[in-house]
């Protein structure tokens, strides 16, 4: 099973390319316009996974013109601390600098120029998984 996030944008053209400079993303498959020449659909890639984007009309407010947040997207990436300065000086708003978590991620923090929230981490140690004893329930 896989979990494809789709996102909703006013300008999906500004977020391909917010997107790819500041996280690594490239366009993937066929971008779609609507009746104006506006993108209204669109895909990107990282690594295996895929994103999806569109844009569901002019009723449409984003996170940032709503002044909250609506969701974060938790992605692993293979050095968190690389990958967060390729964002820092591609201009995304720092929510968090890197840092080590108790449950063994270093991550950090970013928001997109629509106000969506990004947090990227690495796993930095395996948790061992404890035995149950015999008889014990996984429940």
């Amino acid at each position: 099973m896989s979990i494809t996030p789709y996102l909703l944008y006013e300008d999906v053209g500004g977020a391909l390319k917010f997107l790819s400079k500041a996280f690594g993303f490239r366009k993937h498959g066929r971008a779609m316009s609507g009746p104006d020449g506006k993108l209204n659909h669109a895909a990107m890639k990282l690594g295996d996974d895929f994103i999806m984007m569109g844009c569901p009309g002019s009723k449409y407010k984003n996170p940032k013109r709503l002044g909250q947040a609506t969701q974060s997207l938790y992605i692993n990436v293979d050095n968190v601390d690389k990958h967060f300065e390729r964002a820092r000086k591609a201009g995304a708003t720092i929510l968090e600098e890197p840092k080590d978590t108790f449950y063994g991620h270093r991550r950090y923090g970013a928001e997109d120029p629509e106000g969506h929230q990004w947090y990227f981490a690495q796993e930095i140690k395996k948790h061992p998984v404890k035995k149950r004893a015999a008889g014990q329930s996984s429940k």
